[in-house]
């Protein structure tokens, strides 16, 4: 069988390649989204109302359908009026990709969507927009902070609903709930898409659902979430009885559940991650099953179909065609081997340094590779060739100007991306030879994501002595230390990591984090400096960089950076309060107050520069604005002395009944600062305070 060196690719390949993409952009795909001006409209009474509901983490054989492991009366019922595709395939074992990818009808080597975390170029046309452009209201409720609307998927929507508070998920009633309520009501063609969350792990199903599975909470967690989905196609078609309804229902991927070494997902490309569920009913559709090899990603033309216009890559057409998918976790973040795959006619092919192919329909747990055994259709070779190269050249890792909030709650997930430019290892294995390793890295992940770097440290130091050459793992160690006050030992496998990939915007980004830790200004700043020539929209790096410019005193290049990050972030509250207090250190009085006030209109009650304001308005000769903001200083406020000697000095100025209490109060409370200030205030002079 072939098996292409993937570490070098020859020239020609990739000039095949260059001209592959000219020519024809992917030999996979179908025409590309048209214009609103191309669409071709049903009368507004027969244009559907179309239902799209995503499952997270949900494999094919752990519903009702194929199982009776797991009672899923709602789905079973869809699939009997429907068609059930029982060969469905993810494009990709990670959350944000797969939706992507059925917004767009793209594979994610053409919207370059690769783990969860990226945002989407706003170039491409999503499936809201051209729904909208076809007379469609469209509305969405997601339940996954990978698929919160700051990473572009929203964009088309005009209802967008991700609203977790401080979490970074929710329960399958809550999104129902949101859905229900506000389909109450809709009379227009509507496209609406619902997302649950509920089966990514931790496996937590409410009761009953929990006491029905007590050994199997991931089945209570898709029986739950099957309940809740009963309630939304209850309430979705009655709103819209007597017209046409569409509904498509589909898995983003799967779960491994131990197989194959996989716990989780997206380490590897077997059937447990990336078969799904996948049901197209509603008016018009006959009842069936379909053995055809299909992907998420023509839930895009399938859509599109319903609203009236032909597309030859619907799910209901008759077009077979190789479904390809990757899984590029492994390579984007330890330098593995990086791994795709391709379906056609039964036959499976997988890509990661060497080739594994099976027949799933005698085979479906993949226990027997035909490598040595048998020849698969040409076309599959080609298919998967063809993507394999233009894959590998547009993969990459940026992280696009993502708050530490973002990173944060991706990182509660388990979501913990890298940047910079990917490559093979020379030493690059093959993630399935690695798979003792995914325990590990599953725990110290965790174990990372929370904080506990202590804990931490041993289990990278065991995934490194496995794994020599693994980057994460010692930048991992690098940041374990330093934060734990070890810099010595930071500083060894901030160097280790160094030799391993020298080119890591990571790197630079984690040893300036160490650098300003202990208050290595000078080291810190140019490397900050270097992560942002070449990712200007780092928005920690950007805080770092202002952060170390104060630090050393270039109060005006700190203002610009931070003048940047407030163009960048939808509530810039923090960032408006360091700009007042730098304005203060440049006696740029009215550019302090119009921060401050900017800060305070954002943070509300979290606004805790009362004192700064209030002084300010004092010098600006705004004495009433000058009394509001004392007042609401609190008295814990470390410099209350302060304020109670700034207010009372308001208070003679306004000519205020109890100003001779307020100059005695202000006096009584003093401090070593404001006893002397008092002392000899001069517009105290005539009002006795001792």
């Amino acid at each position: 069988m072939r098996t292409p060196d993937l570490k070098k690719p020859a020239l020609t390949v990739l000039l095949v390649c260059v001209l592959t993409l000219v020519v024809t952009a992917c030999s996979q795909e179908s025409d590309g989204p048209e214009t609103a001006t191309q669409a071709a409209l049903l009368p507004r009474s027969e244009q559907p109302a179309v239902l799209l509901v995503t499952l997270d983490t949900t494999r094919a054989d752990r519903v009702g359908i194929e199982t009776d492991l797991v009672d899923t009366p709602t789905l079973e019922a869809l699939a009997g009026r429907g068609v059930y595709f029982n060969q469905a395939y993810s494009v990709t074992p990670t959350t944000l990709p797969s939706h992507a990818s059925m917004l767009t009808g793209l594979y994610p080597a053409d919207h370059h969507i690769r783990e969860n975390g990226r945002v989407i170029d706003k170039r491409l046309e999503l499936l809201p927009e051209l729904m909208k452009a076809r007379g469609y209201d469209t509305a969405a409720f997601v339940s996954g902070f990978p698929l919160a609307g700051q990473f572009g998927l929203s964009r088309g929507f005009d209802h967008y609903d991700d609203a977790f508070g401080d979490a970074a998920e929710r329960n399958a009633t809550a999104t129902t709930d949101l859905a229900v309520d506000w389909i109450k009501g809709k009379t227009e063609p509507l496209f609406m898409w619902v997302h649950y969350y509920d089966p990514h792990e931790p496996y937590q199903p409410p009761e009953p659902f929990l006491s029905q599975y007590p050994d199997a909470p991931y089945l209570g967690e898709i029986a739950y979430m099957d309940q809740q989905l009963g309630r939304l196609l209850k309430s979705f078609e009655t709103q819209f009885q007597g017209r046409p309804v569409k509904v498509i229902v589909v898995g983003d991927h799967g779960e491994g559940l131990g197989e194959h070494g996989e716990v989780l997902h997206g380490n590897l490309l077997y059937q447990g991650t990336m078969r799904v569920p996948l049901i197209v009913a509603g008016s018009g559709i006959e009842a069936g099953t379909s053995e055809q090899a299909v992907s998420v990603r023509q839930v895009f033309d399938t859509i599109l179909d319903w609203s009236g216009e032909s597309r030859a890559g619907s799910l209901l057409g008759d077009v077979a065609e190789p479904v390809l998918a990757e899984a590029l976790k492994p390579y984007l973040q330890y330098g593995w081997q990086p791994q795709f795959m391709a379906v056609l006619n039964g036959i499976k092919v997988i890509r990661s340094g060497d080739t594994e192919i099976y027949d799933i329909r005698i085979d479906p747990g993949e226990a027997n590779n035909l490598d040595s055994q048998v020849e698969p259709d040409p076309a599959l070779w080609d298919a998967i060739d063809t993507y394999t190269t233009r894959a590998l050249a547009e993969a990459t890792r940026e992280q696009q100007g993502l708050s530490q909030e973002a990173l944060d709650k991706l990182a509660s997930l388990g979501y913990v991306g890298s940047s910079g430019s990917a490559k093979i290892r020379d030493d690059a294995p093959n993630p399935r030879d690695m798979v003792h390793l995914f325990h590990d890295m599953d725990i110290g992940a965790g174990l990372f994501i929370r904080r506990d770097y202590a804990a931490a440290i041993p289990v990278f130091t065991r995934i490194l002595e496995a794994d020599p050459y693994n980057f994460m793992a010692a930048l991992r160690l690098a940041v374990a230390y330093s934060v734990t006050d070890n810099p010595a030992q930071a500083q060894v496998y901030f160097d280790r990591a160094r030799v391993i990939d020298p080119s890591s915007i990571d790197l630079r980004h984690y040893q300036a984090m160490h650098y300003m830790k202990n208050k290595q200004w000078d080291l810190a700043g140019p490397l900050f400096e270097s992560v942002l020539a070449e990712s200007p929209d780092r928005i920690p790096d950007l805080e770092g960089l202002a952060q170390v410019y104060t630090r050393q005193g270039e109060i005006k290049k700190a203002l610009s950076v931070l003048e940047q990050i407030v163009g960048m972030k939808d509530a810039p509250g923090l960032e408006w309060a360091r700009i007042g207090q730098l304005r203060m250190t440049l006696h740029d009085t009215k550019g302090a107050i119009r921060a401050f006030e900017a800060a305070r209109k954002m943070l509300g009650d979290q606004f805790t520069f009362n004192l700064e304001l209030g002084m300010l308005y004092l010098a600006d000769r705004r004495f009433n604005e000058a009394a509001e903001s004392l007042d609401r200083v609190s008295r814990q406020h470390p410099a209350y002395a302060m304020a109670l000697f700034k207010r009372a000095q308001a208070s003679v100025l306004l000519a205020e009944a109890d100003r001779e209490n307020r100059v005695r109060q202000a006096w009584l409370h003093a401090d070593k600062t404001t006893r002397p200030l008092i002392e000899n205030e001069r517009l105290f002079q005539d009002i006795p305070f001792r």
